[in-house]
């Protein structure tokens, strides 16, 4: 499938339905019934630094880091809709940010500026991964920081297994609805439109980083402890998420 298509399509996507996930999966989250920056400290103390977040949003995570002092906030995404949100949330709160729109994978910021890149649930839709690893560790300086989460690839390949149409998760049954290897891409029907995506192996992450020049500190898949001793939500998803994680948030430093 080409890129310039599957990135059009995703532009398309999400300029019709910005407002919909307005403020959604957004620092001190890293995703849903996963851990958050509140118990993982991933950033620290980000006084006085230079921000960069890929995919911003509706500026939410922006908000968040400019509360703690951050000392300049920049944000990218391929939505115009988007970031006329973020921008306008972020002056409603007395802050600003540089709002550059723009696919990840075409980005151009200057080098060896940023302290911290970071993406919250945004990364994984890159058409060229290994090439937006590039991009980020070319913008940030030596001992920057990288942070970024996405799902989690084993939650897309497993599903209930299902009997005469009965769920039998009582026997704490999944099976693989598809290969953990394939990284095809494949489209998504949402809000009756549809997105395209991949889903990219746990390697395919590490080596991507490696090769960028990356060393990895922290990989965390470890869902919420209120998911994990759960035993009134008997919900499909709460179910799945004590066997398998939902998400993964890698910190990486450059070289």
């Amino acid at each position: 499938m080409d890129n310039n298509t599957i990135v059009d399509s995703n532009k398309s996507y999400w300029n019709a339905y910005a407002d919909l996930w307005f403020g959604t999966t957004a620092l001190p989250q890293y995703g849903v019934k996963f851990q958050t920056e509140d118990e993982l400290h991933l950033f620290g103390d980000v006084s006085g630094k230079r921000m960069l977040e890929i995919c911003c949003g509706s500026g939410h995570s922006l908000k968040y880091h400019a509360d703690r002092k951050a000392g300049e906030l920049w944000g990218i995404d391929l939505s115009e809709n988007q970031l006329a949100n973020a921008e306008k949330f972020l002056s409603e709160n007395g802050y600003s940010a540089k709002l550059i729109c723009t696919p990840m994978e075409e980005m151009n910021v200057p080098s060896n500026y940023f302290d911290y890149v970071y993406s919250i649930y945004g990364i994984g839709w890159t058409t060229d991964l290994q090439g937006t690893f590039d991009k980020i560790a070319s913008c940030l300086k030596k001992d920057g920081i990288f942070i970024f989460s996405w799902n989690h690839t084993l939650y897309h390949c497993v599903a209930f297994s299902r009997e005469e149409g009965k769920n039998v998760i009582e026997n704490g049954e999944l099976v693989f609805s598809k290969s953990y290897f394939d990284e095809s891409y494949y489209k998504m029907p949402v809000h009756d439109s549809e997105v395209i995506l991949c889903n990219r192996k746990i390697s395919t992450y590490v080596n991507a980083l490696a090769k960028a020049g990356f060393v990895i500190e922290q990989m965390i898949e470890q869902n919420d402890r209120e998911t994990m001793e759960s035993t009134e939500d008997t919900s499909d998803k709460t179910q799945k998420a004590k066997m398998i994680p939902i998400s993964v948030c890698f910190k990486a430093r450059k070289l």
